[in-house]
């Protein structure tokens, strides 16, 4: 019995001897998630080996709660950016993204993403020095909007680059690129691409709609700039959308998240769905008859973060009824920790070339003036009757601004905006920028409905000039919800004013006689002007122009600089000239494909200067499928004043069924002083102009006669060369 006792003690001691080695062992073992010389691989293998999977599930939504125990915080994935950093407090405001995307300059556009995120960065240092975790405030940005705007009636569509598919690409790209930041271990923020795919509208049906859509309209024009984003400017990651494709749900189409994004196309960021997409795919798309169901498909699919609650809530759920293995969740997770790592969430922040950033980074002098820089490149002058602007500001003694958009703050700001202490409405702007000695006055005119009762119509008849500010604004058109002056949940019935804008200004010329009237329209998307365009002499399209829009406005009113904006999308005649807002079909939409009238076709602007064209003579006509079209044209400024000009090239394809009638595939934005000139060479890869094959499911080149034109908008030709490709 003695011996018994004795061995037991023996073996007890020898179990606690192992345990207490064990635990030492594990103890002194290397954290690699944490040792920021390991490759971001070993140290997200790492990580998962410490996590349990309960752990694990509550990390898959936009809530990650926080792992005390291994030092991970929680995190709020949900930050917006389009146009400056939104929802954040102070900001910069640029112009909304349609504006942006007026400019046809991508390398200020870079610049634009540049500043916000060093913002971006600044306002996360000073938010976790102070230990906070909020929503907002963190640099995983869930932007840029590249849907193609296929029809001016979405409210959206203010949030896009328009409805070019190449614009679109090369606009975003950009953007990315600035975002993201070029470190080679560190992103400066996350961006992302959304809404994958296939999404404009309508807004109101957007949980429960179906867009219908072919191979070949998918792959040309609704994934185009996707590919672009994710295979050039390495997108980080892409966001999922409400609507359905062809029956499926975007957030749990594997066909879509798996098949073309990350085996075809090779994107290694994570996929995130638009917020509350999931349970729209058992409430409103009735594909799947519960929450648990969708958890599964989803992350099968190729969801890793959830912006809702179904992921975490029901993850395990999925995992214990056996529709998971914690092999799938391990998969999901993976994407969203390598993300982690390259922003520097867990090492020493001074190891991160960011992590200076502090408040003097944030809107200041140097960003106020890109702000207004984009904002004077974003306007588009539509008509200027007998070249009544420039005004010059020294004979210019009496000013009315007058309009419902003149003081407001809205029309500048446009949706998703920041905050801003220093936002300069058209009445400021235009204040300011004459001396003491010059009257101005202002009234608001009229409202968005009432269409018999006017203001300052007595006053601008005793004025010189009249700069009248109408338009839209986000509550007119924009998501649903937020707009809430729409009368279809943030799209548009029509492309018409506001019946009482119209009225205005047919009440302001019966006023001002024969004075000047200038318009200022505010809208993110087509608007029909024939209503009141006979009442004006001049018209200017400002979009939604951020806060430094009144100071770029008076620039171009008084010529400070000569417009140069340029529509990124066709003003249509009327809404007949459009099919059925439903149809997701690209026939007769957009200039690509519509051959009909228009108000101002895709592309237009005009300028206070001229420009003249000379192709040279070298160029090549005949060209290999390996080859790249290499155009250089010299432009020349044959007018009285300092411009810009946008360089516009496009290919028309030989005659073939449902062939685009033309395409841009490359632009330049260049400066040029009166009376000097500039040679542009641009470059077109003939694999660009490849289109998908039917019959076979491929890219193919057709051979055949092409046609490069080049011009200043879609319906210019000022020099052209035929080009054969060749099989």
């Amino acid at each position: 019995m003695a011996l018994t006792i004795q061995n037991t003690i023996k073996l007890s001691f020898a179990l606690f001897v192992m345990l207490l080695i064990s635990t030492v062992t594990k103890a002194q073992q290397p954290l690699f998630y944490k040792d920021a010389s390991q490759s971001i691989d070993i140290r997200v293998k790492d990580l998962l080996s410490k996590l349990t999977l309960e752990e694990k599930v509550s990390l898959l939504g936009y809530r990650s709660q926080a792992v005390p125990r291994l030092g991970i915080p929680a995190y709020n994935w949900w930050n917006e950016a389009l146009h400056g950093v939104a929802r954040a407090g102070e900001a910069t405001i640029f112009p909304q993204a349609i504006g942006m995307s007026a400019t046809f300059n991508d390398d200020l556009l870079k610049q634009v993403s540049t500043v916000i995120s060093t913002e971006a960065r600044a306002k996360y240092n000073l938010a976790i020095a102070q230990d906070r975790h909020l929503q907002y405030m963190g640099l995983t940005f869930w932007t840029p909007n590249i849907n193609v705007f296929r029809d001016p009636r979405w409210g959206r569509g203010q949030e896009t680059y328009g409805e070019d598919p190449f614009l679109t690409g090369r606009m975003g790209s950009a953007f990315v690129k600035g975002l993201q930041g070029d470190d080679p271990r560190y992103l400066k923020t996350s961006a992302t691409a959304k809404h994958f795919a296939v999404h404009s509208g309508p807004e109101a049906e957007r949980d429960r709609f179906d867009a219908k859509v072919d191979e070949k309209d998918l792959r040309e024009t609704y994934l185009y700039a996707f590919h672009e984003l994710v295979t050039d400017a390495k997108v980080e990651s892409v966001m999922s959308a409400y609507n359905r494709v062809n029956g499926v749900p975007n957030s749990i189409n594997k066909m879509l998240l798996t098949d073309i994004l990350r085996k075809e196309w090779g994107f290694k960021g994570h996929v995130v769905t638009d917020c509350g997409a999931l349970d729209d795919v058992y409430l409103t798309h009735k594909t799947l008859p519960n929450a648990v169901e969708v958890a599964a498909a989803a992350l099968k699919a190729g969801v890793n973060l959830d912006c809702s609650s179904i992921l975490q809530n029901d993850g395990l759920k999925a995992v214990q009824q056996k529709l998971l293995t914690e092999k799938d969740i391990d998969l999901a997770l993976s994407a969203i920790l390598r993300t982690e790592f390259k922003l520097g969430f867990y090492d020493d922040q001074s190891r991160i070339p960011y992590h200076n950033y502090g408040a003097d980074s944030i809107h200041n002098t140097q960003h106020l003036a890109l702000a207004r820089k984009v904002a004077q490149q974003s306007m588009v002058l539509l008509k200027n009757d007998k070249n009544i602007l420039p005004l010059n500001k020294a004979n210019t003694s009496s000013i009315m601004v007058v309009g419902p958009n003149a003081a407001s703050l809205d029309a500048m700001i446009a949706n998703y905006h920041g905050t801003s202490s220093k936002v300069v409405n058209f009445v400021e702007g235009i204040t300011a920028a004459v001396n003491p000695a010059t009257r101005v006055e202002y009234d608001l005119g009229c409202d968005y409905r009432d269409t018999t009762h006017f203001g300052g119509t007595w006053a601008a008849g005793n004025a010189e000039v009249t700069i009248a500010v109408i338009g839209l604004s986000p509550v007119l058109e924009g998501e649903a919800g937020d707009a809430f002056l729409s009368n279809s949940g943030g799209d548009k019935k029509d492309l018409s004013l506001p019946a009482s804008e119209i009225a205005f200004i047919k009440a302001l010329r019966k006023g001002v006689k024969t004075k000047p009237i200038i318009a200022v329209i505010t809208a993110g998307s087509d608007v029909d002007v024939s209503a009141i365009e006979p009442y004006v002499d001049a018209i200017i399209f400002a979009w939604y122009p951020g806060e430094q829009g009144g100071n770029a406005l008076a620039d171009i009113v008084f010529g400070d600089v000569s417009p140069s904006g340029h529509l990124p999308l066709t003003f249509y005649k009327d809404m007949s000239d459009l099919p059925a807002y439903q149809d997701y079909s690209m026939k007769g939409r957009t200039y690509r494909y519509y051959d009909g009238p228009v108000q101002y076709p895709f592309g237009f602007g005009l300028s206070y200067t001229s420009f003249a064209y000379t192709l040279d003579s070298k160029v090549k006509s005949n060209y290999k499928k390996t080859d790249t079209i290499t155009v250089a044209v010299n432009i020349k400024n044959t007018g009285k004043m300092n411009g810009d000009e946008v360089v516009q090239a496009y290919i028309e394809y030989p005659k073939l069924d449902r062939m685009p009638i033309k395409e841009l595939k490359s632009f330049k934005h260049v400066s040029i002083a009166k009376d000097k000139d500039e040679t542009v060479t641009l470059k077109i890869p003939v694999q660009d102009l490849q289109k998908w094959d039917m019959a076979t499911h491929k890219w193919k080149i057709y051979p055949g006669k092409y046609k490069l034109i080049l011009g200043s908008n879609s319906a210019d030709e000022k020099a052209s060369l035929a080009i054969n490709i060749a099989n």
